[in-house]
């Protein structure tokens, strides 16, 4: 079960391409988002009879200094026999040419240490290399992709354009950063906000901002069985800059919904110095 995986993906969707030069990428807000986790729907066969918890998602940088995420997920699951506390403490870096990315993760069930993952992707001639240092060294070789801020400045720039529809990838680092995953990405029309929505006293002076209702589905580029089946999607509401609100992440067996519940803005880092 990735009960404690998905949400890494819901904002870095959030978080998408070969990196345009610094002037054409958009002003990512940084800023620091909580959103309350319920559980949506959950089939017999998982076994899960119930959710809650809170995800907490901080992002800083620019196109010239780089981009970091700092990003923790904490859920009880129910089940028919136990209830487990999961938490995932995430960091990465991305550099502002958006050729290496490093990242830390670190899993917790029932407040004791499950998993640490620690390694540095750096993007090379033929493909990706990856560089892990913990659960222990090792290196590989994985496909051309990109990663997740570069994914979401892709995402944005798309939807601005009016495309509704493309294929591309990521790499984030996340389970045991061994995969390329492949992302069919789905952008609606661009909507008006509603001061009347949910989570527009979270959003504050953003209420009345627009925003497109977009859908993500994740294939691992590794599985070689045919079968073009999503291992999750997550589906959200994307500001203009950058801010993701009201998702939903559905793994299969089940789901759940991550409501914005509290929002801060940091102040903006100053422009790129002229070269």
């Amino acid at each position: 079960m990735r009960a404690t995986r998905l949400a890494f993906h819901a904002v870095l969707l959030p978080t998408l391409f070969s990196m345009a030069p610094a002037f054409a990428v958009p002003a990512l807000q940084a800023h620091r988002a909580v959103y309350d986790l319920t559980l949506s729907k959950a089939s017999d066969r998982s076994g899960i009879t119930g959710i809650s918890g809170r995800m907490v998602y901080e992002f800083n940088g620019s196109p010239c200094e780089g981009y970091t995420v700092k990003f923790r997920f904490v859920t009880q699951i129910v089940t028919n026999d136990n209830t487990r506390l999961t938490d995932q403490q995430t960091t990465t870096f991305e550099d502002a040419e958006g050729k290496t990315f490093s990242f830390v993760t670190k899993s917790f069930v029932d407040q004791n240490l499950d998993k640490e993952v620690k390694g540095t992707a750096t993007k090379e001639a033929k493909g990706l290399k990856v560089d892990i240092d913990k659960p222990e060294k090792n290196s590989l070789e994985l496909a051309a992709t990109q990663f997740p801020t570069q994914h979401l400045v892709e995402l944005i720039g798309k939807a601005e354009k009016g495309e509704n529809f493309y294929e591309t990838n990521l790499f984030d680092g996340s389970e045991d950063a061994n995969k390329v995953m492949t992302t069919t990405v789905i952008v609606g029309k661009k909507a008006d906000g509603d001061k009347a929505d949910p989570e527009a006293p979270a959003l504050a002076k953003l209420a009345g901002d627009k925003y497109w209702p977009v859908d993500i589905a994740y294939f691992d580029d590794t599985d070689k069985t045919g079968e073009e089946v999503p291992e999750y999607r997550i589906s959200f509401k994307l500001h203009e800059n950058g801010i993701t609100r009201d998702l939903t992440m559905d793994y299969g067996e089940f789901s759940m919904t991550g409501k914005l519940v509290n929002l801060s803005l940091f102040d903006q880092s100053k422009p790129c110095p002229a070269k």
